[in-house]
């Protein structure tokens, strides 16, 4: 096998199998908490006094620029490392930049644990994978929400990282693990982060417009539904985010089913428009359809990933 495309295309397959044979596992060490760590530090020392928005958007360009830097001099060293260990270690970076097993993991636990063990324990299952407050929640609010969560995240937590490997290899996808995760930390409309996480908010919209609108287009093609395309067309900018409306859309089409609507975040109702017309009941197996399309977005994804990587070297080698 040609090296470069060995270099490449083996920790993209190899991470993609771990991600599937392993998920998350709680207990292990993960880079995003570094990354975590170190955004919660900058925040407590940046967010105060005058200049909000400019110290966050030096903070946030600062994290996302220095990941991306350092993954490239860490793959600069791999290169002179023998090719099986530069392989193995950037195969764990792409296991955990891919977060797809993990995500169909939690959304089964919760029609599991509703199933089994009643509202109040869905709902605080739920509360494990959703921002928004899960108290008041009934059955069918928990299973939509579930569904909602696994269409937008497959594209945060599984398109989105893929796209920038693609791109740029393990130092685009360990950046864009980075915006995604100011994003989750710093990027509210509140008075805490309104300035200062503004800038994180606004790079974190910039990077998923392709991917998201990539997810939608494979969620209705592989679902097979028209009616996913019209969804994508006619709801996929009704979403307060300029991105996750998209892949909402188009699972909510595959589904014929409704989404969204108002919910309560942080003790406040927020009002939010309905993605698709069909208000049914959602039934628990559906989450086996669900799992079973994200499972394809992801194994699409890749398989894609590495045909291109094929195509682009052998055109390289033979001149093209």
């Amino acid at each position: 096998m040609d090296h470069p495309f060995a270099r490449l295309a083996a920790p993209l397959t190899a991470g993609y199998l771990l991600d599937l044979l392993l998920a998350d596992p709680e207990n292990w060490p993960h880079p995003v908490r570094i990354y975590g760590t170190l955004i919660a530090a900058g925040e407590r020392e940046l967010n105060h006094g005058p200049y909000r928005f400019g110290k966050g958007a030096v903070l946030a360009g600062g994290l996302v620029g220095g990941t991306f830097l350092l993954f490239k001099l860490l793959d600069k060293v791999w290169e002179k490392a023998p090719p099986a260990l530069g392989i193995a270690i950037n195969s764990a970076w792409v296991f955990y930049g891919l977060a797809n097993a993990g995500l169909v993991r939690e959304g089964r636990a919760v029609f599991e644990v509703l199933d089994q063990e009643g509202l109040e324990a869905g709902r605080r299952q739920l509360a494990r994978i959703v921002g928004r407050d899960t108290t008041q929640l009934d059955v069918q609010q928990i299973r939509t929400a579930v569904l909602e969560s696994l269409a937008e995240n497959l594209s945060d937590g599984v398109v989105a990282p893929l796209f920038y490997y693609a791109l740029a290899g393990v130092p685009g996808l360990m950046a864009y693990k980075m915006v995604n995760t100011l994003d989750s930390m710093v990027g509210y409309r509140n008075p805490r982060y309104e300035l200062f996480g503004k800038f994180a908010a606004r790079l974190d919209d910039v990077a998923n417009l392709v991917p998201a609108r990539l997810t939608a287009g494979l969620l209705a093609a592989l679902g097979g539904s028209k009616r996913g395309w019209r969804f994508i067309l006619q709801y996929g900018n009704q979403h307060k985010s300029p991105n996750s409306g998209y892949p909402e859309a188009a699972m909510a089409g595959v589904l014929n089913c409704r989404f969204g609507g108002p919910n309560y975040y942080h003790g406040q109702l927020v009002p939010k428009p309905y993605i698709g017309d069909n208000p049914r009941l959602i039934a628990p197996d559906e989450i086996n359809r669900v799992a079973r399309l994200n499972h394809s977005v992801c194994a699409v994804m890749v398989a894609g990933i590495v045909g291109a990587l094929w195509w682009r070297l052998s055109q390289r080698k033979h001149g093209g």
